[in-house]
C-alpha cells in the first residue's frame, strides 16, 4: 500500500490513468512504468522520463486553470443549466458576458457580476490566484446540442452543452409488451437466390417473417464497411468506418440500373459468371474476396451506366443522397486512392495522409463507384426499416474500427495512433488481448464536442429500433496497450462516461431507439450503476449467469436486461451443453488435459444447476437430460422472465454445434464466415422452429 503519491501518480490522476488496477483474480495489479509513460505521452503529457512529471504536472494545473470553461457541459432532463467558470482573481471586478445559441436556432444573452457569483474554490498556480466562480441560466432548456459563450476580460471561450434525457428512450405505452427477436449474422443467412452469402434482400424477408410470428426485431452483427481485398479483415468487428456500409451485402439482383445495362446482363448471364455463383453457393463457408469481386464486375458496369445514362429521377435522387451527406465523397476518395496506391494510409506520401486527395490521386470510376454503392446500401436499408412494419432492425455498434481504415485516417486528431485497445489477463486468456484498433483520445474527443461519436452513432439510428453497444465498458474506461508491447502490460485509461450516456440518451430519443450495452465478463460495479441509472438494457446470458459455487439456482432475470442464451463470441447452446468447446480447446492447446478434466467437472455442474433452476421454475418435468427438452425449457424460462428483451439465436433451434466466431483466434478458424446449415426457405417453414418462436411470442405477451 502507498503511503503517498509520486508526481507521475498524481499526473497519471490528472490524465485519466489508472495507475493500479483490481484484475479478474482479484488481485492488485501496478501500472508498469514504461507503459505508463508512454500512455501519458500519447494523451499529450511530454515526458520521456518519470522524473519529469513534477514540471509537466505543474504545466498541466496552470493550463487547465487557464481555461475557463470545460469543453462539455451537461443539463439532464431539461433543467437549469448550471456551470463553473475559472478566472484569476483579478478580474472578479468584471462580469461575464453569456450566451447559449441553440441548436434548432436563436439565442439567450445575459451578464453576471463575477463577485456576486457562488464561489466554488480558490488555487494558487504558479503564483496566480485563480477562483471558480458557479453561474446559472434558471430556464428550462431545450433538448439538443447547445452552444455555450462566455466572455471574460476580452477572452471569449466556448463549450458544448448536452441537454439530455437521463435515461435512453424506451416504449411508455400501457400497451408496449416484451419484446423478442431473432439473431443470425447476415454473412451466415442464405436464401435459394443469394449469391454465396445473405444480403440487404434477404435481411429484410427475415425482418417480415419474424413480424409475422409476433417478433419484434431481427438482428445481426455490424454491417459497416470492411476491407476485403487487401488488406483482408472479414470481421465485423474491425469495420473501415463505423459511417458507411459494406456494399458486399447489396442484392445486385434489386439494383434498378440492371434493367437498363445491357453490359451488366450479359456480364450475369455467361456461363463462367454462372460457373462461378454456383462455387460460391455450394461452400459451407462465406467466400469474401471471391463474392466480392463477383459482385464488384457487375456493380463497377452499373455504375458506369448510371453516371453515362444520368438517368433524370434516380440521377436526382443520388444528388440529394451526396448533398445530405457530403462526407461520402470524401469517404469514396479515401477508397479509390486506397486501390490507386495498393498501400494502406500510413504508407502514402505525407500530402496524402494528413490532406485532401486530389482527382490525380485516384481512378474517377473507383471514386464513383463508392459513391454509387454508398447509396444504394442506404436504399437497400431504408427499405428493410421500411418493411419493419411489424418487427425492426437490431444493428450492433462496434467498440473500435481498422488502424487502416477511413476513420482512424480522417480523424487522426481523436485515434491514439501509437496504442491498441485490449483486455488484461483473465482466466480464459491468461497473456491478455490485443485487438489491435487505436483508442480514441478521451480530451480529444471532448473538445471536438463528441461529432464523431454522434455520426456513428446515427448511421446505425437511421435504420435500426434497436442498437446494441458493443464494450460498453468503454465508455468508462479502456485498457491502452502501447504497440509493441505485451498485453499483459497495458494500462487502463478513464473516459467521461457521463458525458457519453448523454450522447447516447439523447440520440437514443431522437431516433425512438432501445439501447443495449454489452456488460459480460469483468466489469467494474460502477459500469452496471451507470447503465441503469441512464435507462441502458444490460445483458443477460444464460451461459454466462450460471453460477460455479455457492447458489444451486440461476438467479432470477432482471426487467432491465436483454436476456439470451448466448452470444456470437460463445458456442452455441448443443456445443455447449455437449462439452464440444473443451473438446475444441484441448485439441488445440489451449488447455492442458488437467484443465480439460477441471473445465468438465465445471460443466457438468453447470448442466446440474441449469436443470435444478428449470424443475423448479416448473419448465422441465422429470428430464432425462435430452438437450432438445432442456433447450425449449430454457427458452420457455427466459421467454415468460420479466426481461424488457429476448433474442433468440436462430441456429440454437436446430442445434448447431459449430460457433460463429471463437475468440482469440484468427484466419485458422472459419470465425465470421461460416453459412447457416439451412436456407431461409427451409427454416422458415420448418415446423418446430415455427413452433418454439410462436410459444415465445405466447410467453413474451402473457
Amino acid at each position: 500500500m502507498h503511503l503517498f503519491k509520486s508526481d507521475l501518480d498524481r499526473l497519471a490522476e490528472s490524465c485519466g490513468v489508472l495507475t493500479a488496477y483490481r484484475d479478474a483474480f482479484g488481485r492488485v495489479k501496478r501500472a508498469d512504468e514504461e507503459a505508463l509513460l508512454a500512455v501519458l505521452c500519447a494523451l499529450g503529457a511530454p515526458l520521456g522520463r518519470a522524473a519529469q512529471a513534477g514540471d509537466v504536472l505543474r504545466a498541466r494545473a496552470e493550463a487547465l486553470w487557464r481555461r475557463a470553461l470545460e469543453p462539455v457541459h451537461i443539463v439532464w432532463d431539461g433543467g437549469d443549466m448550471d456551470f463553473n467558470v475559472r478566472l484569476p482573481e483579478a478580474l472578479l471586478k468584471h462580469e461575464a458576458s453569456c450566451e447559449l445559441h441553440f441548436e434548432e436556432g436563436g439565442f439567450k444573452r445575459w451578464t453576471v457580476p463575477l463577485s456576486g457569483a457562488a464561489s466554488r474554490g480558490r488555487k494558487v498556480v504558479e503564483g496566480v490566484a485563480f477562483v471558480v466562480k458557479g453561474l446559472r441560466l434558471k430556464e428550462k432548456l431545450p433538448l439538443g446540442y447547445h452552444k455555450l459563450r462566455v466572455e471574460l476580460g476580452g477572452a471569449s471561450f466556448t463549450s458544448l452543452v448536452i441537454s439530455a434525457p437521463r435515461r435512453a428512450w424506451a416504449p411508455h405505452t400501457q400497451n408496449s409488451k416484451r419484446m423478442w427477436g431473432a439473431f443470425l449474422p447476415l454473412y451466415s443467412l442464405r436464401t435459394g437466390e443469394s449469391w454465396g452469402s445473405g444480403d440487404f434482400s434477404d435481411l429484410r424477408r427475415l425482418i417480415g417473417w419474424v413480424g409475422e410470428l409476433g417478433g419484434n426485431f431481427a438482428a445481426t452483427l455490424p454491417i459497416f464497411a470492411a476491407f476485403l481485398d487487401e488488406p483482408f479483415e472479414p470481421s465485423p468487428y474491425s469495420p473501415v468506418s463505423r459511417l458507411f456500409w459494406n456494399e458486399f451485402y447489396l442484392d445486385v439482383k434489386q439494383v434498378p440500373e440492371l434493367l437498363t445495362s445491357p453490359r451488366a446482363q450479359t456480364l450475369v448471364r455467361s456461363q463462367d459468371f454462372q460457373n462461378e455463383l454456383g462455387v460460391l453457393g455450394r461452400s459451407g463457408e462465406v467466400d469474401y474476396r471471391g463474392g466480392m469481386a463477383l459482385k464488384r464486375r457487375v456493380l463497377s458496369e452499373l455504375a458506369q451506366s448510371f453516371f453515362e445514362d444520368k438517368p433524370r429521377e434516380r440521377f436526382e435522387a443520388f444528388r440529394s443522397f451526396l448533398s445530405a451527406r457530403p462526407e461520402v465523397e470524401e469517404y469514396a476518395r479515401f477508397r479509390a486512392v486506397c486501390e490507386k496506391t495498393l498501400k494502406p494510409w500510413t504508407a502514402w506520401p505525407e500530402r496524402l495522409k494528413h490532406g485532401a486527395p486530389e482527382e490525380a490521386d485516384y481512378h474517377d470510376a473507383h471514386f464513383q463507384y463508392h459513391c454509387y454503392v454508398q447509396w444504394l446500401a442506404e436504399e437497400a436499408l431504408g427499405a428493410c426499416s421500411r418493411h419493419g412494419q411489424r418487427s425492426g432492425l437490431a444493428l450492433d455498434l462496434p467498440l473500435g474500427v481498422h488502424p487502416q481504415g477511413y476513420d482512424v485516417w480522417k480523424r487522426q486528431d481523436l485515434f491514439a495512433g501509437d496504442m491498441c485497445v485490449g483486455a488484461p489477463p483473465d482466466p480464459v486468456f491468461m497473456k491478455g488481448q490485443d485487438w489491435s484498433f487505436p483508442p480514441i483520445h478521451p480530451g480529444a474527443q471532448r473538445s471536438a464536442g463528441y461529432d464523431y461519436f454522434r455520426a456513428s452513432f446515427r448511421a446505425l439510428l437511421r435504420f435500426a429500433g434497436l442498437v446494441r453497444i458493443d464494450h460498453v465498458m468503454g465508455f468508462h474506461r479502456l485498457f491502452w496497450i502501447p504497440k509493441g508491447m505485451d498485453a499483459r502490460r497495458g494500462v487502463y485509461v478513464r473516459y467521461p462516461h457521463e458525458e457519453l450516456y448523454a450522447v447516447l440518451s439523447l440520440e437514443s430519443h431522437r431516433a425512438g431507439s432501445i439501447i443495449v450495452g454489452e456488460n459480460l465478463g469483468t466489469v467494474p460495479p460502477e459500469v452496471n450503476r451507470s447503465m441503469a441509472g441512464h435507462g441502458i438494457l444490460k445483458m443477460f446470458v444464460v451461459q454466462y449467469e450460471i453460477p460455479t459455487n455457492k447458489f444451486r439456482f440461476l438467479r432470477n432475470v432482471p426487467a432491465d436486461v436483454a436476456a439470451s442464451l448466448n452470444t456470437h463470441d460463445m458456442p452455441p447452446f448443443a456445443a455447449s451443453w455437449r462439452g464440444l468447446d473443451v473438446e475444441d480447446r484441448l485439441k488445440s492447446g489451449v488447455l492442458t488435459p488437467d484443465g480439460a478434466r477441471r473445465e468438465w467437472r465445471e460443466r457438468e455442474g453447470l448442466r446440474r444447476i441449469l436443470v435444478w433452476t428449470l424443475r423448479k421454475a416448473g419448465w422441465l418435468k422429470n428430464s432425462r437430460g435430452d438437450e432438445a427438452e432442456i433447450l425449449n425449457a430454457v427458452l420457455n424460462y427466459l421467454g415468460s422472465s420479466r426481461a424488457a428483451v429476448m433474442q433468440i439465436n436462430l441456429e440454437d433451434l436446430w442445434m448447431e454445434t459449430h460457433p460463429q466466431n471463437v475468440p482469440g483466434t484468427g484466419l485458422e478458424r472459419p470465425n465470421w464466415r461460416r453459412r447457416a446449415r439451412f436456407t431461409f426457405e427451409e427454416f422458415s417453414g420448418q415446423k418446430s422452429t415455427r413452433d418454439i418462436l410462436a410459444r415465445i411470442h405466447e410467453l413474451r405477451n402473457l
